[in-house]
């Protein structure tokens, strides 16, 4: 398959870390030392699918398709204000879609999650055309009173329209499954025989952890895939990371010994936007002309699970 079009939206209410200073033990030093974040997107009133709505429509007008001309559509989402149906519905009620779709819940590596389902629904020859949303409202997540948590995130949506094409020259998807790193837990509604403990918590996080599995595995992702690609990280041009933390980003360029010219960041007033993280950079830099035709991109993103993936696409 190839990349046709991309397409993001945002929150409009932005919350500098001087505002989060007013009711958290924090400041803007503390935070940006530690994360790159000085401020971020936060939902306030709108809705989450509406955000999602935003990004498809300037994903299929940049690509000058309609909602009839999409095969298939993908949805990367943690959580909503939905149980069921999933977001995917929601999303192709308002904007019309007829076509199949589905959810997958993959967090931060989300976006390159569905990149694979899509490229195998191409290779089986069911599509012509694939739309991937990438909704997330992380900040919803967190208790707002945990400043080692809640300062990370914001809210966002990111799309892309793939379509027939030789443009993707490798993905690799892995996993090492540990549900305790990353987690939030909530309760179900109650039967008159439950009898099972069950309460909710905000989202928890083992920040070293995390920190060690991210840059490990991102850095061991990308040389594998680049090997199996008969690629070199000189012919690599951009590198398109999952933002989750300047920091690990840093790290993680560091061990791959490349130039930070070519990792491109928003994170400094966005924050980390689990699986519409990438699709919202993506966008954002090809909006600005930073692509050039046979410019070879190299997606890497990790998270909650614990997975991670990396992808190899040539603009």
């Amino acid at each position: 398959m190839k990349l046709i079009s991309t397409g993001s939206a945002l929150p409009k209410r932005q919350v500098s870390n001087d505002e989060l200073s007013q009711f958290l033990d924090t400041n803007d030093t503390w935070i940006s030392t530690r994360t790159g974040i000085h401020s971020r997107h936060v939902i306030s009133d709108e809705l989450l699918e509406d955000l999602a709505v935003e990004a498809a429509r300037k994903a299929l007008d940049m690509a000058g398709l309609g909602v009839q001309d999409i095969d298939f559509f993908i949805c990367s989402n943690v959580v909503n204000e939905y149980m069921t149906p999933g977001l995917s519905c929601v999303v192709a009620h308002k904007m019309g879609f007829a076509c199949p779709m589905i959810d997958i819940n993959c967090a931060c590596p989300g976006f390159i999650y569905a990149m694979d389902i899509a490229e195998s629904y191409f290779l089986a020859g069911k599509v012509n055309n694939v739309l991937i949303v990438c909704a997330e409202e992380p900040t919803r997540m967190t208790s707002w009173e945990d400043r080692s948590t809640c300062v990370l995130f914001g809210d966002g949506a990111g799309a892309a329209v793939f379509t027939r094409g030789d443009k993707l020259k490798g993905i690799k998807l892995t996993a090492e499954p540990s549900p305790d790193k990353i987690c939030q837990t909530r309760p179900l509604m109650p039967t008159p025989y439950v009898t099972k403990e069950e309460q909710e918590t905000p989202l928890l996080m083992k920040g070293r952890e995390v920190f060690r599995f991210a840059v490990t595995t991102s850095s061991r992702d990308i040389r594998a895939l680049l090997e199996q690609s008969g690629l070199t990280l000189d012919r690599v041009n951009w590198f398109m990371i999952h933002q989750a933390n300047l920091r690990i980003i840093d790290a993680i360029r560091e061990e791959l010994g490349v130039d930070p010219g070519r990792f491109p960041t928003n994170i400094g007033d966005h924050g980390n936007s689990s699986s519409a993280s990438c699709p919202i950079l993506l966008d954002e830099c090809n909006r600005k002309g930073l692509f050039k035709p046979g410019d070879i991109l190299v997606f890497s993103a990790f998270g909650a699970g614990l997975l991670s993936a990396a992808a190899v696409l040539e603009w």
